[in-house]
């Protein structure tokens, strides 16, 4: 069998009505729905953070509540991304980083740099803005994933740009986004966006399985070979962690689907 990194699913937050009494059973306290979140699936993705800045003492909490094994992604400050000018967000930077991200302490995970839409590549601003990205956070090791969403991004000086820096790439499987499924870290994050309300599992069996392919060739080290990479160059070798997220899309069902892959991926 071939070796492989540890593979991790999950969701967007742990806050959202309609899963009480679906996900989350009848008349669970909401201040445990954290607790029961963190034992069914094996990663969250805090999205609170792009809009506003947390308190330290959050993070401690929801450090506390989870199991030892689990992990927190962080999708970084809108006021760090969402900027004509990347580089010159160092400010934004340093402040998204001094709210106290370290009191998750062994369970933060990568964080993940969103770009809008309309964002398109520039080589020399993003070289400086990858330049702002601290690589330690009071002693622990950080680790970054960038969310390109205009089709400019499917370039060779990105990939490059992004695998000098072991910045990965997140792969988002949205019809509006391009799939960039290049390995440029030793982990790979990707974002399934197109679920449904209408599927119990938010993505179909049959699609939940042509992932859960992906993302065992992700976990080798290995480009699945139904995706098409930008650049070829420096081959990728090794296990790879992989995070995959259900988000957006069929939210209702979302932990379910999340639960599934992990199934998939412990068979």
């Amino acid at each position: 069998m071939t070796e492989r990194g540890h593979f991790r699913a999950g969701i967007g937050g742990w806050t959202f009505e309609p899963w009480r009494g679906g996900f989350y059973p009848k008349g669970l306290k909401q201040a445990d729905e954290l607790a029961f979140a963190s034992r069914a699936l094996s990663a969250i993705e805090i999205n609170a953070t792009y809009h506003a800045d947390q308190k330290p003492e959050s993070f401690a909490k929801w450090a506390a509540a989870t199991p030892d094994d689990f992990v927190f992604t962080i999708k970084a400050s809108r006021f760090a991304t969402n900027r004509k000018v990347l580089k010159d967000a160092q400010e934004s930077v340093e402040k998204f980083f001094n709210q106290g991200l370290e009191e998750l302490g062994p369970k933060l995970g990568p964080i993940l740099w969103q770009f809008m839409p309309t964002k398109r590549f520039d080589h020399d601003d993003l070289a400086g803005y990858l330049d702002l990205l601290p690589q330690t956070l009071n002693g622990l090791k950080l680790r970054h994933a960038l969310e390109p969403r205009h089709e400019s991004f499917a370039d060779p000086r990105f990939i490059g740009l992004c695998r000098d820096r072991k910045i990965a790439i997140c792969c988002s499987d949205n019809d509006g986004y391009p799939i960039i499924p290049d390995i440029t870290a030793d982990f790979v994050y990707a974002r399934l966006l197109q679920g449904s309300d209408h599927i119990a599992t938010c993505y179909r069996p049959e699609d939940l399985d042509a992932w859960a392919e992906r993302f065992a060739a992700y976990g080798a080290g290995e480009i699945p070979v139904d995706l098409q990479p930008v650049d070829r160059t420096g081959p990728p070798s090794g296990p790879r962690e992989v995070f995959a997220f259900l988000i957006s899309g069929g939210k209702i069902n979302a932990p379910a689907g999340a639960q599934a892959l992990i199934q998939r991926m412990t068979v």
